[in-house]
């Protein structure tokens, strides 16, 4: 796996213990890049660390919580001792909720924000000093399409992915001089566990399916590839970006 478009790279991918995380990670890795696998469960990002392993990759495994200052800070320690500096930063942690204005508390409106939102300021904050002296570096949020249409049943959830939008745009202006490339990519419906569990199992998904264009949601993979066109040489000059990948459904206004 040492060859390829991300050979020599260190990329670390937030939230990579399952879902689209651990799917970006094994394709960072293997393009090349040397990952560092974080998340909240560290067993399960220990399981995708191996796995990347034992594919004849390179990986390592931190756990924290990206809305925890001090556990940003150590897992950053810890990928830079083993790796080096990060080359590259996918912002994927993320919470969901659903609920209208009047159900929505403010336990949970801060837990959506501090992951959704806070996680990826802290993280992309203690990666950035790296990135300048290296004058490069890419950096690829995840949001939603949520956040730049909006639904009626989750509002904390749809100010936190606008937010991220609004980070991308002010970072990549910031950080150009350093030729640091911020970019996002705004998935639609991706078949995960959590858009299982949130939309009553595969039957619920099916009958959603019928209002994209594409008659589909997509597979976790398909991100991926989205998230790596943005992390790679192809997209160097492309910075400040929205990438809108949900089967045409934000064209269709839904």
């Amino acid at each position: 796996m040492s060859e390829g478009r991300f050979a020599g790279r260190v990329a670390l991918v937030t939230g990579a213990g399952r879902g689209m995380g651990a799917c970006h990670a094994r394709l960072l890795a293997l393009g090349g890049a040397r990952v560092v696998v974080q998340g909240r469960d560290g067993e399960s990002v220990e399981q995708i660390a191996t796995g990347i392993r034992t594919s004849g990759g390179e990986a390592l495994a931190v756990a924290g919580d990206v809305s925890r200052e001090e556990d940003v800070a150590r897992n950053l320690d810890e990928a830079e001792a083993a790796f080096g500096p990060v080359g590259i930063l996918v912002n994927n942690a993320g919470v969901a909720s659903f609920g209208g204005t009047e159900a929505v508390t403010e336990e949970s409106f801060d837990r959506v924000f501090g992951v959704n939102l806070a996680g990826t300021f802290l993280m992309t904050r203690r990666v950035v000093p790296g990135m300048k002296a290296a004058r490069a570096g890419k950096i690829v949020n995840i949001s939603s399409r949520f956040g730049q249409v909006g639904a009626p049943v989750s509002i904390d959830y749809c100010a936190s992915k606008s937010g991220v939008h609004g980070l991308t745009k002010a970072w990549a202006k910031e950080l150009a001089p350093w030729n640091i490339c911020v970019n996002c990519v705004a998935p639609g419906g991706v078949w995960t566990e959590m858009g299982l569990a949130e939309h009553g199992g595969a039957e619920g998904i099916r009958k959603i399916e019928q209002s994209v264009p594409l008659k589909r949601w997509a597979q976790p993979e398909e991100m991926s590839h989205a998230v790596a066109f943005l992390a790679g040489p192809e997209s160097d000059f492309i910075t400040g970006q929205v990438l809108p990948a949900n089967g045409g459904a934000t064209m269709a206004g839904i």
